[in-house]
This record gives C-alpha cells, structure tokens and sequence, in this order.
C-alpha cells in the first residue's frame, strides 16, 4: 500500500478535518499551519494574521482506495472558494482557501479542477480565488486542536 500527502486550506481546520477524516481511504489526518514565515508558529501566533499561515489539514490517502481529484472534490464542496481569506464569520488570511501541492500532478490536477469549476459556472459570477502552492512545512497544531470536534462530541462546525 503506498500512501500520499495532500494539504488543504478551508477555513478553520476542524470541520474539514473532521470531513476528510470521513472519506474511505483517507487513513490520517492531522491540523495545522503552513505556508509562512514563522518557524514553529503556534496557535496564538496564526491568529494575529501576522505570520502568513493558513490553518490547513494533511491528509494522508491511499491513491488505491481514494483518487486526489475526490480529495479535491471533496475540498471545493467543503467551503466557499470564492471568499478571500474569509470562511463564514472567520477572517483573515489563516482562513484563506488553499491547495498546497506535494507533486507536479497534484498541482496540475488542482489547476485543472479549478479551470473546470470555472468553465462548469459552479461559483458563478464569483470567481474561485483559491491559491494553489507548493507544500512547505507542516507545523502540526497542538494537540487540543487534533480531532477538535470527535473529542467534544460533535460531527461539524459548519454554520
């Protein structure tokens, strides 16, 4: 069995977590923060919108059981890809939807997804601002923000 990575900004990371954590071949998920300039940020630091993360989930999938065009479909039915750095009443730029790709063909396949989306109408007339990045380093969030939602009970936060 081989495993990949795939790393999704959608918002505030519990619910989506909760939501990847759900789907047949995902076999880990794990919250945290990427895509900025502070080594080892923690939670406090992310939200003062100083330090450029965005809060994100990395999942790992079997390609065998779970292709990463549904990961990617799952993603853009998770969230509204049209507000920037803003999901519901979270603001700022750790809220910002993005893809943040570990392979050529990941990136490729998150344009591809994007570029359908927008031929398809589905935001329409919003546009999908949805940023497509490498993978950097994960910092894993603390422990109380893994499984946020299963270890208070609950199934979502979506509002």
């Amino acid at each position: 069995m081989s495993i990949e990575k795939a790393t999704f900004g959608a918002g505030c990371f519990w619910g989506v977590e909760v939501a990847f954590a759900n789907i047949p071949g995902v076999k880990a998920t794990a919250v945290g923060y990427e895509g900025g300039a502070l080594d080892r940020p923690s939670y406090q630091d992310v939200c003062t919108d100083q330090t450029g993360h965005a809060e994100v989930v990395e999942v790992d999938f079997d390609p065998a059981q779970v292709s990463y065009g549904q990961l990617l479909d799952a993603f853009f039915s998770l969230h509204d890809p049209t507000t920037l750095n803003r999901q519901g009443p979270d603001w700022g730029t750790q809220y910002r939807s993005a893809i943040f790709f570990h392979s050529p063909e990941q990136e490729a396949q998150a344009h591809a997804k994007i570029e359908q989306l927008t031929t398809e109408g589905r935001f329409s007339p919003r546009r999908i601002v949805t940023k497509v990045e490498p993978a950097q380093t994960f910092w894993r969030a603390e422990e109380y923000h893994q499984r946020y939602l299963e270890k208070r009970g609950q199934a979502s936060c979506h509002i």
